[in-house]
This record gives C-alpha cells, structure tokens and sequence, in this order.
C-alpha cells in the first residue's frame, strides 16, 4: 500500500527469491563466481553454506539463471526427502517423470538413463537440495555420493549443489565419504553496516526508486537490529 506514496512501481522488500533483486557484494560476488565456475566445469559435488536469512537460496536461483536452460535440466529439491528412496523419487520427479510407484533399485535405473540421455543431447544435469542441514542420516549422505558415481571417465554426469545453514558444513566433515568429494565450498556471512545501505539503495532501485528514502541514521538502526541478515533486513525496512 506504501507503493504510490514512495513512488515505487513495486515491492522492494518481498522474501522471495527474485533474481532481479539479487545483490552482489564483493563477497558475494567472489562465492558467486567460484560457484559458477565449478557448476559450468561440472566438478560433481558444490556446497553453499550460511546462516538463516543470507541468502543462500537467492544465490543459488542466481547461479541457476546464469545457466543455459536449453541446455540443462535442473532439479530443485526444496527439502530433503526422508530416506533415500524417497530422494531418488524426487529427483525424478523434478525431471518429470511419472509412474513412481516403483522401488529404488528401478529408480536408480531410471535416474542413470535419464542422466546418460541428457548427456548424450549435450545437456547438463543439475540436482539442488535446499535445506541440507534438514538432511537427518547418513544414509541421506550416502545415496548423495553414490549420485555422483554417475560419470564417464572424463566427466561427472550430474553437478550436484547441497544447501544449508551453517551446521550443515559439520554434518558434511564428519560424512568423510561425502566430503572428500566436494569440489568447491561457498559459505555466506551476514552483510557489514555499509553492505546493509548498499543492499537497501538496490532493491530501492530495481523496485522503481532512484531517490533514498531511509536516512544514514535510520539504515545504522535497521543494520543494528538486523545483524547484517538481508531476510531481517527486508522485514525492518518494509
């Protein structure tokens, strides 16, 4: 309701991940691009961790747009199934496969076709779990390294990207089959007092502003109450 009078053509401070919103400080910037690199070299396993509300779902449907869509079929697992039975079918699910009524042996070999077709038409795979820290047994890990003994002798067949809050950085450690196969490792901090003003003046901008609206003092507050986490961020200024 607040739109007209600040002259806004939009909500500015929504806890969405819209990519248009997406801001890249120098840190972010420097996780963004090895993140990237390592998904487009298909190195297997990626891990991006952080705290709650930094932005870690926000980066990873970032890196996703920098993909070529007609050239990679992505997974989006939003939070990790309860066995890995159940991961397999939701994997195949997020591929759009049907009839999953079967077992996981027959899942395993449908989820190997449907890795070896899209490699043979010059696609990429990419499976993202969400919520990693949720993940709740080793068994869990275990059916995430065996996805990705999918590979040919020069190439992984599938880019797997585990996300989570920070804790989920231990639970990988203390997994050694698991971890001794993650390539590259991101992790997100909360934003310092001059990131907070430079994150609040964007998405001020993408929404439609070019004039600031908080004061200096006004954005030390939101910096103060927020921690520096873009989540309570955007709560405090909307």
């Amino acid at each position: 309701m607040y739109q007209d009078y600040w002259g806004l053509q939009e909500k500015p401070f929504e806890n969405t991940p819209d990519t248009r919103f997406f801001y890249r400080s120098p840190a972010v910037t420097e996780t963004f691009a090895k993140l990237l690199y390592a998904l487009r070299s298909n190195q297997g396993a990626i891990l991006l961790t952080g705290e709650a509300g930094c932005g870690k779902t926000m980066l990873s449907r970032s890196l996703v747009a920098e993909l070529e869509p007609d050239k990679t079929e992505v997974a989006l697992l939003t939070s990790p199934s309860p066995t890995p039975t159940e991961l397999l079918r939701e994997i195949l699910y997020q591929f759009g496969e049907t009839h999953l009524d079967t077992g996981h042996t027959e899942f395993v070999h449908r989820l190997n076709g449907r890795l070896y077709d899209n490699f043979s038409l010059g696609k990429t795979t990419l499976v993202i779990i969400d919520e990693g820290q949720l993940l709740a047994d080793d068994a869990l890990f275990e059916e995430i390294r065996l996805l990705l003994n999918y590979q040919l002798n020069d190439a992984f067949l599938v880019s797997l990207l585990i996300v989570g809050q920070s804790a989920l950085g231990q639970q990988i450690r203390d997994f050694p089959p698991l971890d001794q196969r993650v390539v590259t490792r991101g992790h997100l901090k909360p934003l310092s007092v001059e990131e907070v003003c430079e994150y609040v003046e964007h998405r001020l901008e993408v929404a439609g502003r070019k004039e600031p609206i908080l004061t200096e003092s006004a954005l030390e507050l939101v910096d103060q109450y927020s921690g520096g986490i873009p989540r309570k961020v955007n709560n405090i200024c909307d």
